[in-house]
């Protein structure tokens, strides 16, 4: 059998050492430059690969096609592969078979990455010998083919959820659904919506869904749409007999005839969206069978995700946080929502068709002065600009930072919240958020 990998990257080299391990003749073609390190891999391994470029005639005789995410199905290698009806899968597709260790995937439009930490934390702290990975850490195949873990917790975007065909977790969480990726969706919000909920559509009546009943799209796919799986809804305005709430500032779970219930004070995230996340992974670590005091203390010490409402520094009574992950306007929402100070707001980048008045209000009472950080920043300016006393562009980290920093006074918030990718001036988020703290680190 043969094994053609579209991407040298994380998911790409994972799938190759797995694909090898199992008796598949592997090749990796990249039409980027492959890194150094995942290289190295490659040749220890006795696996075959090139780099900028794609040679048809060593891709198109492949049994079986493992695209990486980024690659959009519009490229010219993937719509040849399609015309042959050559079987093209994605990384969990290709590598769930190989495990029958528990699954618990969590996908959505924001929080995927907080719930995706926070469920894997309450589950090794209680000792589980669970794994991380899907859109985060190292590769679930690689993961499959080296270690042996009992149950993995997978963060999957919806990229990873077009290319799956059997893949089903035993526990799947949908965080919530807003407009983001459009592009690759040929603009069809249903279309993306579609690409979330594949997350249950193998799923049978010994699974679970876990998911957001506040949210609009979630509840209009469940009008002409059904699951097998049993279905725990969490909401913080609805009661719900099963499922997960909050009342009297407390956060409630009924599962299975079991209750758990805590203090929402005690609890380490901040912010209503956060309170929803831990209502989301707290369901899986009850259907797990975690105990209680195990499951209060996780959420109580949990750290929170690096660049998404990081507390960087208190400078001069002004705090500044880092939300560089917020790649799309319903994450800022979440932020400047969680805002109660006065807040100069750093925002821009690459719009992915972004509607900014969703923000409106929430600007008007929270935000005193706004720094625009991009390359076109038209939209921003026409959004905003009559709103707020101040505006201004910046094109680089530290002249946003020292803006920011001469526009802010005692008790004021500084957040870095984008609402967009970050291409235009960045590497990534994670770039992005870096120089943010660096340039704070160095007022």
């Amino acid at each position: 059998m043969r094994l053609v990998i579209l991407g040298g990257g994380e998911s790409g080299v994972g799938t190759a050492i797995l694909g090898k391990k199992k008796g598949y003749e592997v090749f990796v073609s990249d039409f980027g430059k492959i890194k150094g390190n995942y290289k190295e891999v490659l040749i220890i391994n006795g696996i075959a690969w090139e780099e900028e470029k794609h040679t048809e005639d060593l891709i198109l005789n492949a049994d079986v096609v493992m695209k990486s995410p980024g690659i959009p199905d519009k490229s010219p290698i993937v719509k040849k592969l399609i015309e042959k009806g050559i079987p093209i899968v994605s990384e969990i597709e290709f590598a769930a078979p190989f495990t029958d260790s528990t699954i618990i995937g969590i996908t959505g439009s924001n929080g995927k990455t907080t719930t995706t930490m926070l469920t894997h934390h309450l589950l090794k702290s209680a000792g589980l010998n669970v794994g991380l990975g899907g859109n985060i850490g190292k590769s679930f195949a690689w993961q499959i083919a080296d270690n042996k873990y009992d149950s993995y917790v997978l963060e999957l975007s919806s990229f990873q959820l077009d290319g799956i065909v059997n893949f089903k977790p035993h526990i799947a969480i949908i965080t919530n659904i807003s407009p983001d990726h459009l592009d690759r969706y040929d603009y069809k919000y249903e279309n993306y919506i579609d690409a979330k909920f594949r997350i249950t559509m193998n799923q049978t009546e010994d699974d679970y869904l876990i998911y957001d009943s506040d949210d609009e799209a979630i509840n209009e796919w469940f009008k002409t749409h059904t699951t097998k799986a049993k279905l725990i809804p969490f909401s913080l305005t609805k009661i719900f007999s099963e499922g997960a709430y909050i009342k009297n500032n407390k956060m409630e779970i009924k599962i299975n005839q079991e209750e758990f219930t805590m203090d929402t004070e005690h609890i380490a995230l901040e912010g209503k969206h956060n309170m929803k996340n831990a209502m989301a992974a707290t369901s899986v670590a009850k259907l797990m069978q975690i105990r209680k005091a195990t499951i209060r203390e996780s959420l109580s010490n949990f750290q929170g995700v690096e660049h998404r409402l990081e507390k960087v520094l208190k400078i001069q009574n002004v705090q500044y946080i880092n939300d560089s992950k917020a790649t799309n306007v319903n994450a800022t929402f979440f932020a400047l929502d969680s805002m109660n100070t006065p807040t100069v707001w750093i925002v821009g980048g690459v719009d992915k068709g972004n509607d900014y008045n969703e923000l409106m209000s929430l600007v008007r009472e929270k935000v005193k002065a706004i720094i625009c950080l991009g390359v076109d920043n038209k939209k921003i300016i026409d959004a905003f600009g009559n709103v707020v006393d101040m505006m201004i562009e910046v094109t680089n980290m530290n002249d946003a930072v020292k803006m920011a920093q001469r526009l802010s006074e005692k008790g004021d918030t500084v957040l870095l919240s984008p609402a967009c990718a970050s291409f235009d001036l960045f590497e990534n988020y994670e770039d992005r958020g870096i120089q943010f703290k660096q340039a704070v680190k160095s007022l």
